[in-house]
Parts: C-alpha cells; structure tokens; sequence
C-alpha cells in the first residue's frame, strides 16, 4: 500500500487496494486520510471519492490545528526553544531541578562536564533523534566509559529530552526505540553472622554502634551518623528521618525523599539496647548521640567510620569477606530479612529504594529455587 504525504505536519492520503498509485483516479476504491490529532494521536478517515476531497480535508484539519490556542503554544515553545543551544537548554532545565541535593547536582554536574557537555555542546535542541542518542550511547561504548557511569549519564540526557519533548519540540519521542545501557551492579558482598559478630566489636564504641544500626535496621551510612534516640517511635520501631551529607558534612533529608519524610524500619531488641547503652554511657545533644570528636556543635563525619573500616581491615584480626565494604553492613540487613522470608516489598521499602526493581536486582541471589519452592507450593495445592 503506497501513500502520498503532504507537507509536513498535513498527514498523507492512500487507498488500500491493489491498483499502483498511478491508477488510483481511475480506480473505485476510497481515499483515506491519515494525521495527527490535537493531541497528537494518529488518525485515519475514510470514504473520500477523489484526491481534491482527501486533500481538502487535510488541509482543513490542518488549518485547524493551526489556530487551536494550544497548539499556537506549542508552536510559540518549539520556536523559542528549538534553536537552543544544549548546554543553555541544559542551565534553564536545571534552574528547576529544586529537589536535587548537594550531592545530586555535584554528580549532574560531573555527568555534564566529563560526558554530556562534549557530545552536545552547542547541539541545537530541535536536532534530537533516536539516531543522535544512539550514537552518544556507541561512543560510550567505544571509548570504554563503564556501564554504571553510561546508564547514570543516559539517565540524565533521558530526563532533558523529555522535558523538551513535553514542551512539544518533537513530534515523537527522541528516546523511542533505543536501548538504554544495561548496567546489572556487581552482587553484593555479604558478611555471615559469626562474621558480622566480629566485626562490629573490632571497632570503637562508636563503630559499634554504626555497625548495628547498619546490619539492624538496615541504614546508609550518613543514616546511622545521624541517630537520635527521640526517633525511637516504638519499642520495635525506628524512624529514620534525616542523614548526614557526606558533601556538605550536615544533616539533610533521605535520599530519594523530600525534607521531612521518613521511613520506619523494624527495631530489634539488640539494635535498641545498642541506642540506649551508648546514650547512657556518652550522652546526647539533642537527642543525637554522634558528634564530631573535636566540635560537638557538628554531626560526625563520614570519613571517622571509614578510617576505623580501614584499620580494622589492615590489622587482619577479625574474618571479613573478600571485596566486602562497610555498605555490606547494610547488605546484611537485607539478606538477613529474606532469608526469613519477610516480603521482597517489605525490604525495599525499609531500604529507603526508590523502586523495587532495585532491591530484586541486588538481592535476587538471596532467593535461589524460589520459583521451584512456588511450584512445590502450588502442587500441594492442586492435590488437596
């Protein structure tokens, strides 16, 4: 089936049938119409006796979409906007991105600067294609960048595009049909019980203290900088309400989370004991227990666990895992729920994740023969 397209933006005119075009005004098959709606979904109509008629009507819905106030807008958009340089599209777009933390906009802007700015630079933003992103993402690939870095950098060109193709610069997506990096994270190290026993007392009080909030209840490290007794919401039950910025050195919200969120996390009886005994001992200043060694009016430090993670891993003396970091303490919080299969949701949520898709693809080799125990389950079932 051939079809005729008209000036861009018009649509086209066909006949499905088996004539060659150049029959088509003497054959008695129907011309039918094909065009983008106003809000811009393909459409077809049918029952047109001649070319002029199909031509007519595309020309009026045209025109017609033409003088739609919206789409005055989006024209108005596309020409404001289209011609833009990248990089000054870019400084607009992030002016906007107001619940990025320090952190966050440190790491765009080294996304920007290192990979980003390079490749597109003085790109005008109305040139954009699947084409064009594609082949940012082979150069990556060619020039040895790492998988983690290539999908953090697709994700930050992925949120720019659509922001533009929201104000309407293209008629379909940029980011259609291409396949985005596929970074799969390294499984995590995770230390045993006997294991976990040991390392948590190879350190200070204070390492101690970070190690069973970490493997307890499941915090980040600048989580666990950041204990307050008050948060003790219940004997069971802690809310983590804000870290310690390992950029700015003070205390901001949750990752993934807006200043004033928080997420509850199941409180062992050891893991309370540890908060108590260590305010009983040391004190607090409203209600934290951890402060910088030598300015009490400042959160601890990242760096202060890290140090002692190193010391205790040079002087060899407890068993710790191959390959395994102070984050492992997290890890085994994490394991320790779902091998005593407490639901997947649950965890991910107790995590602080910001999908669950997270949670599966760090911890899913924490669920062998899943599936086989599923179908043993669901026999027992079907036999009943």
């Amino acid at each position: 089936m051939a079809t005729i397209n008209l000036v861009r933006g018009m649509g086209s005119f066909f006949k499905e049938c088996e004539h060659p075009e150049s029959r088509w005004p003497r054959c008695p098959h129907e011309y039918k119409i094909r065009y983008r709606n106003a809000a811009g979904r393909q459409t077809e109509e049918s029952g047109f006796a001649t070319q002029d008629k199909a031509k007519s009507r595309l020309a009026e819905v045209y025109q017609a979409r033409k003088n739609n106030p919206q789409s005055q807008h989006k024209a108005a958009r596309v020409q404001q906007y289209s011609p833009m340089q990248f990089h000054e599209y870019v400084t607009e777009w992030k002016a906007g991105q107001r619940d990025l933390s320090p952190s966050s906009l440190r790491h765009l802007d080294s996304l920007l600067v290192h990979h980003l700015y390079p490749a597109f630079r003085s790109r005008r933003m109305g040139t954009f294609d699947h084409k064009v992103v594609e082949a940012f993402i082979q150069t990556m690939e060619r020039n040895g960048v790492g998988l983690a870095t290539q999908s953090n950098a697709f994700d930050k060109l992925k949120s720019i595009l659509l922001d533009a193709h929201r104000l309407g610069l293209y008629d379909d997506s940029p980011l259609d049909g291409v396949k985005p990096p596929q970074y799969d994270p390294k499984r995590a190290v995770i230390p045993s019980a006997p294991q976990i026993r040991d390392i948590r007392t190879a350190g200070d009080d204070t390492f101690r203290l970070v190690a069973d909030l970490m493997s307890g209840c499941g915090m980040r490290n600048g989580e666990a900088l950041a204990v307050n007794i008050n948060n003790i919401v219940a004997d069971d039950v802690y809310r983590i309400t804000e870290q310690v910025n390992q950029t700015t050195k003070t205390y901001a919200p949750l990752k993934h989370r807006k200043a004033g969120d928080y997420r509850d996390v199941p409180l062992a009886a050891r893991v309370r004991h540890s908060i108590e005994s260590y305010a009983d001992t040391y004190g607090t200043i409203d209600g934290y227990l951890l402060r910088h060694p030598r300015d009490l009016t400042k959160p601890m430090p990242n760096h202060y666990i890290a140090n002692q993670w190193k010391r205790i891993k040079n002087d060899g003396l407890v068993e710790i895992p191959d390959g395994m970091v102070v984050y492992g303490l997290r890890h085994f919080f994490a394991s320790n729920c779902l091998g005593h299969n407490l639901p997947i949701t649950d965890v991910a949520e107790w995590m602080g994740h910001k999908s669950i898709d997270v949670t599966f693809k760090i911890y899913r080799h924490l669920m062998p023969g899943s599936i086989s125990r599923a179908a043993e389950l669901l026999d027992l079932g079907l036999a009943a």
